[in-house]
């Protein structure tokens, strides 16, 4: 990780007046790239963007969807290749690039205003610093989607603790159908289920121990790992042939009854079966039901470089997409929970997780805050495949003291 900021630094003082990620045409637009993460919401971003040039022919904006683009992003970065534009994952990676100084800082905008402090808090405490360089724009959650008609079918209710949840996957199996499908040959769909039993049975104070050294994943994850090979036993397709976008088709044609993957997913399950009649709840990684919290985080925070000679017009469109109608599209064609204050979810899909923000039973995804250099995804996709509980949990260990001693 120190490697990775030290190389972020360089890069920034070599070309600190440089123009990153946009220009000027010969006939005077403006040109900026949207460099964003989410291969899902393309379509939406491109609604929102020819709206966008609709109000503003002078600028154009390109949105660049790719994929891996954390590491895309980081490759541009030791370039000195920043874009414009950024609507990225409210992760560690940006809580570096934050730290780094490459980011525009947001202290004193009114947009700031326009949010719900409790994620910007996420996105300061990300950065260890009390300035934002990011506006969180769209929160996600951790879920367990689920086929209402299937759950009628078989007179399950939503489960509410571990055992009922595993109970309601074995009526399932018992009933000739499939429980889950597994994605895992896209590791980080593996950290949807992992995030969810962490985040609620590693401890509040697991992180800050772990980074003073007075913790190990050995003493504290042995639940989370068991559970996780628990839930292997349930699905009965190709778990690491299979990838997200065979996920999401699978379970929009009812082939499973439970697929364990984020809200974001809902948009891209309907686009493949309008008619699908899906639900969605917290997977409930304990017997304590007043430990079970959803996992919610800032699924985009929407930012700009600090470098760009076009910040003006960089801002406008960030204005444009934090419009309370311009987000309540973005939420309704994702199905996620808008960082916006006032713009509220009610599609009937994810409307069961509402309660949770009333309650304030929502907890932070763990691995946010695992050192970038970890790679944890593929640590948890092997050890899926190994399924050895002990060698896992003391590679987490000692990956993560690797990272934080670079």
């Amino acid at each position: 990780m120190k490697k990775f900021k030290m190389l972020i630094a360089t890069s920034v003082a070599a070309v600190t007046l440089a123009a990153c990620g946009g220009g000027g045409a010969d006939d005077g637009t403006v040109k900026l790239e949207f460099f964003q993460n989410k291969s899902e919401a393309v379509g939406t971003y491109d609604e929102l963007i020819a709206k966008f040039t609709e109000e503003y022919p002078e600028i154009k904006i390109e949105q660049n969807h790719v994929p891996e683009s954390e590491t895309v992003l980081r490759s541009r970065l030791a370039q000195n290749d920043v874009p414009a534009i950024m609507g990225i994952s409210g992760n560690a990676t940006y809580g570096e690039l934050a730290a780094a100084g490459v980011l525009h800082d947001f202290a004193g905008d009114e947009k700031i205003s326009k949010v719900q402090p409790a994620y910007v808090d996420m996105l300061n405490a990300l950065a260890g610093k009390d300035t934002p360089n990011g506006i969180p724009y769209a929160a996600n959650a951790n879920t367990v989607l689920y086929n209402k008609d299937t759950f009628e079918e078989l007179g399950l209710d939503i489960p509410t603790t571990w055992d009922e949840f595993i109970a309601v996957a074995e009526e399932v199996e018992a009933a000739g159908k499939t429980p889950f499908y597994h994605t895992y040959g896209d590791a980080w769909t593996a950290m949807v289920p992992f995030n969810a039993l962490a985040a609620n049975l590693q401890g509040d104070d697991f992180l800050e121990k772990r980074n003073n050294n007075e913790i190990t994943f050995q003493e504290r994850y042995e639940d989370v790992a068991e559970n996780m090979l628990t839930l292997l036993g349930f699905a009965n397709n190709d778990i690491f042939g299979a990838g997200y976008d065979q996920g999401n088709a699978a379970f929009a044609n009812g082939d499973v009854a439970m697929y364990i993957q984020g809200n974001w997913a809902v948009g891209s399950i309907l686009d493949a079966n309008p008619e699908a009649n899906i639900g969605a709840f917290a997977l409930p990684a304990s017997n304590d039901v007043t430990m079970n919290r959803l996992v919610s985080g800032v699924d985009t925070v929407l930012t700009i470089s600090e470098n760009t000679k076009h910040k003006e017009e960089a801002q406008l469109f960030i204005d444009f997409l934090l419009r309370a109608e311009n987000a309540q599209f973005y939420i309704d064609r994702e199905k996620q929970f808008s960082a916006v204050e006032g713009v509220l979810q009610e599609d009937p899909t994810v409307v069961d997780l509402s309660r949770h923000f009333e309650e304030g039973s929502i907890t932070s995804f763990p691995d946010h805050y695992y050192p970038t250099g970890m790679q944890v995804e593929n640590l948890v996709q092997e050890f899926l495949i190994k399924k050895d509980v002990d060698a896992f949990l003391n590679t987490l260990d000692s990956e993560w003291d690797k990272v934080k001693d670079r």
